[in-house]
């Protein structure tokens, strides 16, 4: 069976319709998830996400119509990706099956067709409290973004939802950053992200990242080798079988954090 959460797991109800917002909340209401905001709209449910995260009490959960007037779901999705927003865990909620295979894509938790099952849904919040447990939550300092904190990347049309300690390597690629990284499914993904690779460092812990070159950043937990380098810097080896060259002047600074 999967585990009920020891707290009740935050959500934010999004469609267009009220009567809909309205069923789906007093479904919830027989499970452990506490509905701290709803909206009727992709432009609202951004507004709401930027006021929680910005009052430090982001949702966990976000369940989420897919056609709605202006934007859809994905729309939203779309602009919290290109933002480099950490994001909430998303479980569709939609009148339309079609949707499935991109919802899959971008690594929804689940997704329920209108009217909703109730036994479906619980399953869907139980499977939204594993993922939780396996990648507890750990505050960022100053609002950084820390390991287990997750972003929506793209890859071509295809989107993931990666957490940050996750990645292995954030390589520059012009005005954008490709980040390193496996797939739940344990194959090696690479996506990119519309912000340089300097932007992309200010938004992260330093303690999970450490600057290797101008065009690479490494996640020191992936590093499982060290070696002295021609030039004098070093060469490290990572857990996906990358080698990543420091210079010397930023290899003294990963003598300084691996105690070499």
């Amino acid at each position: 069976p999967l585990p009920m959460p020891d707290r009740p797991l935050r959500a934010v109800v999004v469609d267009d319709e009220r009567l809909a917002r309205r069923e789906l909340r007093a479904l919830l209401a027989a499970e452990p998830v506490e509905v701290v905001a709803e909206a009727a709209d992709a432009d609202a449910a951004d507004a709401v996400l930027a006021r929680l995260d910005a009052d430090g009490a982001p949702p966990d959960v976000l369940f989420l119509d897919v056609q709605m007037p202006e934007r859809t779901g994905f729309d939203l999705l779309d602009g919290l990706a290109e933002a480099g927003r950490p994001m909430p865990d998303v479980v569709f909620v939609t009148a339309y099956d079609e949707h499935a295979l991109r919802a899959f894509r971008v690594s929804a938790v689940d997704y329920l067709l209108k009217p909703v099952d109730p036994a479906a849904l619980a399953e869907a919040v139980a499977r939204v409290a594993a993922r939780r447990a396996e990648a507890p939550e750990a505050p960022a300092p100053t609002g950084r973004l820390g390991a287990d904190d997750r972003v929506f990347v793209k890859d071509g049309d295809r989107m993931h939802l990666v957490r940050i300690g996750d990645v292995r390597r954030f390589e520059s690629v012009g005005n954008y950053t490709r980040l390193h990284f496996r797939s739940a499914g344990g194959r090696r993904e690479r996506a990119v992200v519309a912000r340089s690779l300097t932007a992309l460092e200010e938004r992260l812990d330093p303690a999970v990242v450490v600057r290797a070159s101008r065009s690479d950043l490494v996640g020191l937990g992936h590093v499982v080798g060290v070696d002295e380098a021609a030039s004098g810097g070093l060469v490290v080896r990572l857990d996906d079988g990358q080698a990543v060259e420091f210079s010397r002047r930023r290899a003294q600074d990963l003598r300084d954090r691996l105690s070499l």
